[in-house]
């Protein structure tokens, strides 16, 4: 029976985290560039297929749908994660962090585009609402006046990364919550966004990274449409 259950285990946590990768592989800054502008936004501004790129590039709706997309697979990783940790009867340990760790891999690595993804902050955040909500809204509720104030996404996703951890520690403190997979979660996720954005930090010191806003200077022909 006990090798039974191990298998079960070891099932569950393999396809969760297949599950998840493969979702977060869905790269919808890759698919909108695509479907809008029969074009791939990777190859303008800063390369990187995210959001923040995809307004620059295209504009408001198309970077919409993308906020959208990247962060409701991270949302939906994490759900079909626990889904199938209850039907193998799974209770050892939340299924959130196995799913939401491997959905934040396929978007940064995905499959279906050579590998190649963004830098998993709106991922991530559709991925701390549903295995932490009230983490999520602590910084949401402080980084908001702080993105409308500078305009800088990229000091808004790092001073996030750097915070997240010690923001779950509080919570966890002050819940009287169990710390250990909380904190090493968000410990994990803070160094896997602050490693993707190593070129923003440089920039931002440099004084020479752009807000939003500021005049676009690498664009395709498609943009005059928009």
């Amino acid at each position: 029976m006990e090798v039974s259950q191990t298998m079960l285990n070891v099932g569950a946590c393999v396809l969760a985290g297949v599950i998840a990768y493969l979702l977060g592989s869905i790269s919808f800054a890759i698919i909108v560039s695509r479907i809008y502008a029969h074009d791939d936004v990777r190859k303008y501004g800063s390369k990187n297929a995210g959001m923040t790129n995809i307004l620059r590039t295209y504009g408001k709706m198309p970077a919409f749908f993308t906020l959208l997309g990247d962060f409701l697979k991270g949302v939906l990783a994490v759900v079909i994660g626990r889904w199938i940790f209850s039907v193998f009867g799974v209770t050892e340990f939340d299924a959130g962090y196995l799913a939401g760790f491997f959905a934040l891999l396929g978007h940064l690595y995905p499959i279906y585009f050579g590998f190649k993804g963004g830098k998993g902050v709106l991922t991530s955040l559709g991925i701390i609402l549903v295995v932490n909500p009230l983490v999520f809204f602590i910084l949401l509720i402080i980084f908001l006046p702080v993105l409308f104030i500078t305009r800088i996404v990229s000091l808004v996703s790092v001073t996030g990364a750097l915070l997240y951890p010690f923001v779950t520690l509080i919570v966890d403190l002050c819940l009287r919550k169990p710390l250990l997979f909380d904190f090493l979660f968000a410990a994990l996720f803070s160094v896997i966004v602050i490693f993707k954005h190593r070129g923003n930090i440089q920039r931002l010191i440099n004084g020479t990274e752009r807000r939003i806003g500021d005049k676009k200077t690498d664009i395709p022909q498609t943009e005059s449409k928009n």
